[in-house]
């Protein structure tokens, strides 16, 4: 069975929809690099290992992703899943998990990478907002696209009421990415994100909410 190590920064609803997901999987530790993130009381109850690793504590992002990185390693994962963690991190580090940690991101990449993508998405108008899994680089929100699900912008959407409603597909998108890397169905080739059995790049999974696996 392969291992899974997650990073949260807050609430870890995402990390939640995997743990509840039943997949084929252990999880072998939540990490968070802030002591009060919610999510690590989820994860003790459910008798998951949590650390903290917090960095402020930590001389500088170098300092702080080698701590992180020596956590990590020592659950020795398959994959390395970023559920709402909320740091950049260095070329170095990605590159030690390259292939193998993935991200969430709730636009349609590559537009609006960074924070606050809801409310520039109604701001330019949009029609159809998002959400997108991806491989990590060290581009921020730049990697791979494995998977996307759009979400349409409705009438007299606010901020609040379409990041409920990406949220929500979120809780889908992830664990079936999730599924698909532990099912030896994803791998990272040559820059591209590609499934097993299928002709194109996983990048061309663009599915609608409710979408089948």
């Amino acid at each position: 069975m392969k291992s899974v190590v997650i990073l949260i920064s807050g609430r870890g609803s995402n990390m939640r929809s995997i743990v509840e997901a039943g997949l084929a999987a252990n999880v072998r530790a939540v990490i968070s690099n802030r002591p009060d993130a919610g999510g690590l009381a989820y994860a003790r109850e459910h008798g998951i290992a949590t650390a903290v690793v917090d960095h402020t504590q930590h001389p500088d992002r170098t300092a702080f992703d080698r701590a992180l990185a020596q956590e990590i390693d020592r659950h020795a994962p398959d994959l390395v899943v970023l559920a709402g963690f909320m740091r950049i991190l260095t070329p170095g580090f990605v590159e030690h998990y390259a292939g193998r940690m993935i991200n969430i991101h709730p636009s349609l990449l590559p537009a609006f990478t960074g924070l606050h993508t809801h409310r520039r998405a109604i701001e330019a108008g949009c029609r159809i907002a998002g959400v997108t899994v991806h491989f990590v680089t060290g581009e921020l929100d730049g990697g791979p696209i494995i998977a996307q699900t759009a979400v349409p912008v409705l009438a007299g959407d606010d901020e609040a009421t379409l990041a409920a409603r990406v949220l929500a597909q979120e809780h889908l998108l992830y664990p079936r990415v999730v599924r698909w890397f532990l099912e030896d169905r994803l791998t990272l080739q040559h820059g591209r994100a590609v499934l097993r059995d299928e002709a194109t790049p996983a990048a061309g999974a663009l599915t609608a909410p409710g979408a089948d696996d």
